[in-house]
């Protein structure tokens, strides 16, 4: 996947800090940096285009979709340049599927969940206007779901952030985590002995990697379908986009009335400002209870108090 645009000097600005560890040694012509997180190529133009490849593109280009509507008040619209990216091609079919929410989120645990959609049940998805969550408000989320979950069988398996943050000290990376937690929902959702034609799963990962990091499992659930925007071709994936982000948004809830303020969503500026409310409130502990500690955000919240 590539997704191209056009970014602002002061969004240009932070990139340049926030790639400066993960700058690759050699940099394209008139490019000011290349860079790579994970599974993506960042590649920021003298001309103020940035260019993002590979399996994750879309999570890291809605980073700075984000930082522009923030800083500058400027909507990106990508819709059109996934649309180019797409595959044609749509599993009309009765699938099990499975989805993340939370990996992007400083504030907040990981959701992630399977669900199960027979061929007669998509007609019933549409139109409830089930697809991609990131394409629903949270309001739309949150008056559909309960409809849907009452029809549609689904497992879901949600990570707490002490939790997540232990893996993280444990040494394992977000593609590992997220690879393990699928595994574990698909194989409890499998073993409901529902009749499917495919298992299909929003690509994340290289095919071999992800089965490589649920090689120690010892429940493991193999003949997956990756495939890239899953949620816009399997009725059973968007079905768990939205189910996960239903189960994200009650849990940040619950968090935000544990803190006494509102959690806001995303890894950006207001996220640094509402951290450091919490810190002078509840000392840096607290975090540990409700943050992701590996994100950039941590350094930054630590350095403004200090």
């Amino acid at each position: 996947m590539t997704i191209v645009f056009q970014v602002s000097d002061n969004v240009k600005e932070k990139m340049k800090e926030f790639y400066y560890d993960k700058k690759r040694s050699k940099t394209p012509p008139y490019a000011v940096f290349q860079a790579k997180d994970a599974d993506t190529i960042i590649t920021l133009y003298e001309s103020g285009k940035v260019m993002f490849q590979g399996i994750s593109a879309d999570v890291d280009a809605n980073l700075w979709v984000d930082m522009e509507k923030h800083l500058n008040n400027r909507v990106i619209d990508l819709s059109e340049k996934e649309k180019k990216e797409e595959k044609k091609e749509y599993f009309y079919m009765s699938t099990i599927g499975s989805d993340e929410v939370g990996t992007g989120d400083f504030f907040g645990p990981i959701v992630v969940t399977a669900a199960y959609v027979s061929k007669e049940n998509i007609s019933f998805l549409e139109e409830l206007g089930v697809k991609d969550s990131k394409k629903l408000t949270d309001e739309k989320i949150k008056k559909i779901i309960p409809k849907l979950i009452d029809k549609i069988p689904y497992v879901t398996f949600t990570l707490s952030n002490p939790d997540y943050n232990h893996y993280q000290e444990k040494g394992y990376n977000m593609n590992q985590i997220k690879a393990i937690l699928h595994n574990k929902v698909l194989y409890a959702m499998k073993n409901k002995n529902y009749t499917y034609d495919k298992i299909v799963v929003d690509q994340f990962e290289n095919p071999k990697k992800y089965y490589e990091h649920i090689a120690s499992s010892l429940e493991k659930v193999n003949n997956i379908t990756f495939t890239t925007k899953a949620e816009n071709k399997c009725a059973s994936v968007a079905a768990a986009s939205c189910i996960c982000r239903y189960i994200f948004l009650m849990k940040m809830d619950e968090l935000s009335q544990k803190v006494g303020m509102e959690l806001p969503k995303g890894a950006n500026e207001i996220v640094d400002q509402v951290g450091k409310e919490i810190v002078k409130k509840f000392g840096e502990e607290k975090l540990n209870e409700i943050a992701k500690m590996n994100f950039k955000n941590v350094i930054k919240i630590k350095e403004d108090l200090n």
